[in-house]
């Protein structure tokens, strides 16, 4: 809700006011906080490996990221509330946190499935995620952003609890909601669910043998080969993936023009088709093996990335002109291209998802259980060292080009290679390399 569907595209068109602008620097912020992740990471992992539990550190990531959410409430146009510079401090802290909080989710992984269930439960889990996503963007989209913009005998005559439009609070009340929901949600995760035993030693004694697992598998990277290819792979394949998601709000509010109850029912949808995705992804996964899912599910979302940029106001595939007549009467997605885009869309995220819970799962089976939470904090490298990237080309080629289009287009690059390195992973997993 915050980053992809209702508050990144509201930050780049109402409170920035200009959408390449808004872009460009919702691009520079991703890649500021992917840096700061990329310097981090790999060592929570190896000393959170060290002192054994896990939920310890999802408390406090998630003590920040519902801070920073509810936070949110307070970011207005036209000089109002938080400046931008405060926001964009907000945003970071927010984006590392829950960068944090998944090296430790998914190091919990392999505690929690069989290894020959592992993509089944990933992908259930990602199912889950975005039913709850479906929920609150309902919510959001019956009770306060449609009541007193559209005349249907359902909708109650203007929106609950006396929500004001004209001041966007529909827009800023999903930071306080993600933070409410984010912990309801956490608690079952506490109270029903294995953890790591408890070290016996200091925790200056195992942050100090953290910090030596690093760099003595850093040493052993020959031993690790083949897990080195696919991470190196992941640096750029999981890149180009996030950058569409996370973009494709800002890109298609600026192209289209589209508004909040837009982007609330895009929100609806995706979520429908990331949930059918990650479940049937799941089954795929055990079926065909992770490797051979997430070559799949690349491809696919490479092949869809290129033909929503082809689409324009009343231009599809670049050059083909479809006219912009309204083709029903409902007043959200009327014309051919916006359509077109939607119906994309959802094929995308069917896909992304696959590929998520696939490569998390690919993760599970190529670590040595002993070293999960390591292996996931560089997992988790691999997704942020590079992560600076895709959202800096955006917003290079953004400001460059003057160009929406261009600065989106910009990440099939990062998805082919990535894809391309895949051929040379084998799905087999690795042993503790012995010390040297």
């Amino acid at each position: 809700m915050v980053i992809i569907y209702i508050f990144f595209p509201y930050l780049s068109n109402t409170v920035i006011g200009d959408p390449v602008e808004g872009q460009s620097l919702i691009g520079y912020l991703n890649a500021v906080a992917g840096f700061i992740m990329a310097l981090t990471v790999p060592f929570m992992g190896a000393i959170a490996d060290k002192i054994g539990r896990r939920k310890p550190w999802i408390v406090v990531s998630h003590i920040f990221l519902v801070v920073t959410a509810i936070a949110l409430w307070w970011v207005m146009p036209d000089g109002q509330g938080l400046g931008l510079l405060v926001t964009f401090a907000l945003l970071l802290v927010m984006i590392v946190a829950f960068g944090y909080s998944e090296v430790f989710h998914n190091a919990m992984l392999p505690s929690v499935a069989p290894r020959n269930k592992t993509g089944l439960v990933s992908g259930l889990a990602f199912s889950v995620g975005n039913m709850a996503a479906i929920v609150w963007l309902v919510l959001i989209l019956f009770a306060f952003a449609l009541p007193g913009t559209q005349d249907w005998s359902f909708l109650p005559e203007a929106p609950l609890f006396g929500v004001d439009q004209e001041a966007h609070e529909h827009e800023r009340m999903v930071g306080p909601i993600a933070a409410i929901w984010l912990i309801f949600a956490t608690l079952p995760l506490l109270f029903f669910t294995p953890d790591g035993d408890p070290s016996t030693n200091s925790i200056l004694q195992d942050v100090k043998e953290g910090l030596g697992e690093v760099l003595e598998t850093i040493r052993q990277a020959k031993h690790y080969a083949n897990v080195g290819i696919y991470l190196v792979a992941r640096m750029f394949f999981n890149d180009g993936m996030i950058g569409v998601l996370v973009f494709n709000g800002v890109y298609a509010t600026g192209v289209f023009g589209w508004d909040s109850t837009a982007m609330l029912i895009l929100g609806v949808l995706t979520s429908g088709s990331a949930m059918i995705g990650a479940y049937l992804g799941g089954l795929l996964d055990d079926a065909l093996g992770s490797i051979n899912t997430l070559k799949v599910a690349i491809g696919m979302t490479t092949v869809i990335l290129l033909l929503l940029i082809s689409i324009d106001i009343g231009v599809i595939f670049f050059v083909w002109q479809v006219g912009t007549e309204p083709i029903w009467s409902i007043p959200y997605y009327n014309s051919i291209s916006e359509l077109f885009y939607l119906i994309l869309f959802q094929i995308f995220a069917l896909f992304f998802v696959t590929g998520l819970s696939a490569s998390r799962t690919l993760m599970a089976k190529l670590s040595p259980p002993e070293m999960a939470t390591q292996f996931f904090g560089l997992y988790s490298l691999s997704g942020t060292v590079t992560a600076f990237l895709a959202p800096l080309m955006v917003g290079i080629a953004t400001s460059t080009f003057q160009s929406q289009r261009a600065g989106y287009g910009a990440l099939v690059l990062l998805m082919l290679i990535g894809m391309v390195m895949l051929f040379w992973v084998k799905e087999e997993q690795a042993t503790v390399a012995p010390r040297s």
